[in-house]
């Protein structure tokens, strides 16, 4: 009986953890070959007995004959994905070869999905799995070619990017000296270039919404659009990403895990350094939203993490799919629970959505005449539930530009003037609560000592809620972005005039008639 062993990373959503590959093999000459893999192996894992044995041959190496059990450890969790062909190749090459021994292997890591022909394939999540064997100690990672500038974020590991399961071979052994991949992290975050077309200095007029969009960038607050087709709507919200603060590397580390989990990295892309920007088609469900499958992997609102999510048309999506969307816009994450356990996944979002005022979209306007009823402007506003609407700090209306609006230069502030007066209002917030929070988390306790009002302003908002019928929810989201308003003005309280700005934001409180 020999036995071998090597150590390599999964993923549990979106958590690493880490493998280790044993292989038990009698390698009976003239024996009918036998190989059972066991742990909790999924379908593509499962799939390796095959990719592997094809590897090992193609590569001239000796395959074990008779009965061979590869077992993936930990037993009790689901192992999912091509990033385990590597190492159980390697530990059952080490079975038969005696120079390949278990010590070789002691304090290194291979990650990678191997082709018929030996050929290493890049597999996603690869700089989870490297901060993660950085965390653990290991001191070498092997990994495809294409994914070593993204492993090898994480310094303090030796990422070695291999084109082959030969390589790895005789790398090990010390017949090559294969060259570490190095990624310069600092370079790679401080010259970012930021890609995006639209400027704010480019948009035409809608001055209200403007300001409505700097008070949500400054405290990471919810936002609706209310306005008829052909508004500006859908640009404002492209463009709202550019005045959104940079960010941080710890920040950006985070995003770009997520979405090398996700496989949304561009080819050859290390690091995210913009703010993810994601618009999701009406027609999406609710996992595509959430995040879930058999092996959960991240949705929308965490593809959305640190960004911007946008939802437009908002009443065309499923109500049980904008549903699911309140637990993680008030905490920040979102667990997906399954028969074979659960994992979780940051969701800390701004939300913005947009919707025309009722089915045909002239409800109100000047210049067209709406053709709805109020029936069916009430059951097209009801397609968003209360709770939802709730959880939605800012309802701006939109109107559509005036002629002259329409023929004038576009001559508004650019978007990076306006980015500086939001990072102002944020160091404000950070320097408040002694970590990177913004006013929109602001908790019960915390709204009590931070937003304590004068009689004046007292007075104006106990009027609102009785004339407004507001629900205790929508009495907090006032108070937060009166903060937020307070904030942008550098002012140590918060004023009459910032809690009747705020209750302006409250549109669709109102009732229609």
């Amino acid at each position: 009986m020999k036995l071998a062993k090597a150590w390599s990373i999964a993923l549990n959503g979106i958590e690493p953890f880490l493998v280790e590959v044993e292989v038990s093999t009698n390698d009976a000459a003239g024996s009918d070959n036998f190989l059972t893999i066991v742990g909790v192996p999924d379908t593509t894992v499962r799939e390796s007995r095959e990719r592997v044995r094809s590897a090992i041959n193609a590569s001239g190496f000796h395959f074990p004959m008779g009965s061979t059990t590869i077992s993936l450890a930990p037993a009790g969790i689901k192992k999912s994905g091509s990033a385990l062909d590597l190492p159980i190749a390697i530990a059952l090459i080490a079975s038969c070869d005696e120079a390949l021994s278990s010590g070789r292997l002691q304090q290194t890591v291979f990650i990678g999905e191997l082709g018929l022909d030996g050929q290493i394939r890049s597999v996603k999540g690869a700089l989870a799995m490297a901060l993660y064997a950085r965390e653990l100690g290991y001191k070498e990672i092997y990994i495809a070619r294409d994914n070593a500038q993204e492993a090898a974020i994480a310094e303090g590991v030796k990422v070695i990017p291999v084109n082959n399961l030969l390589e790895v071979y005789k790398n090990l052994l010390g017949e090559i000296n294969l060259l570490p991949a190095h990624t310069d992290l600092e370079s790679l975050f401080n010259h970012r270039v930021h890609r995006s077309a639209v400027d704010f200095a480019h948009i035409k007029g809608q001055a209200a919404l403007r300001r409505g969009l700097e008070i949500a960038a400054c405290g990471s607050h919810n936002l609706i659009m209310i306005g008829p087709p052909g508004c500006g709507k859908t640009l404002m919200a492209r463009s709202f990403s550019t005045i959104l603060p940079k960010l941080s590397l710890e920040e950006a580390l985070k995003v770009t895990q997520i979405h090398s989990i996700a496989g949304t990295l561009e080819a050859g892309q290390a690091l995210i350094t913009e703010r993810p920007y994601r618009s999701p088609h009406h027609t999406i469900s609710e996992p595509g939203l959430l995040g879930g499958s058999s092996n959960p992997r991240p949705g929308e609102v965490s593809l959305a993490h640190h960004g911007v999510l946008f939802l437009d048309e908002l009443p065309e999506y499923k109500r049980s799919t904008l549903e699911v969307l309140r637990q993680p816009m008030e905490s920040g994450d979102v667990e997906i629970s399954r028969a074979s356990g659960s994992c979780r996944f940051p969701a800390d979002f701004t939300l913005l959505a947009a919707m025309n005022p009722c089915p045909c979209g002239f409800f109100g306007s000047h210049s067209h005449e709406c053709r709805c009823t109020s029936t069916q402007i009430q059951r097209y506003r009801n397609k968003i539930s209360g709770p939802l609407l709730d959880r939605i700090d800012l309802h701006l209306e939109v109107n559509p530009l005036s002629q002259q609006e329409l023929m004038n230069k576009a001559n508004g502030e650019s978007s990076e003037s306006i980015r500086e007066r939001v990072e102002k209002a944020r160091a404000l917030q950070y320097q408040r609560f002694g970590e990177s929070r913004t006013n929109a988390s602001l908790n019960a306790k915390e709204l009590q000592e931070l937003c304590e009002l004068d009689s004046g302003s007292r007075a104006l908002l106990e009027q609102a809620i009785n004339s407004l019928d507001l629900s205790a929810r929508a009495y907090d989201r006032i108070l937060r972005v009166s903060r937020t308003i307070a904030d942008l003005e550098a002012s140590e309280t918060i004023q009459a005039q910032h809690i009747a700005e705020a209750i302006q934001y409250r549109t669709l409180d109102r009732k229609l008639w």
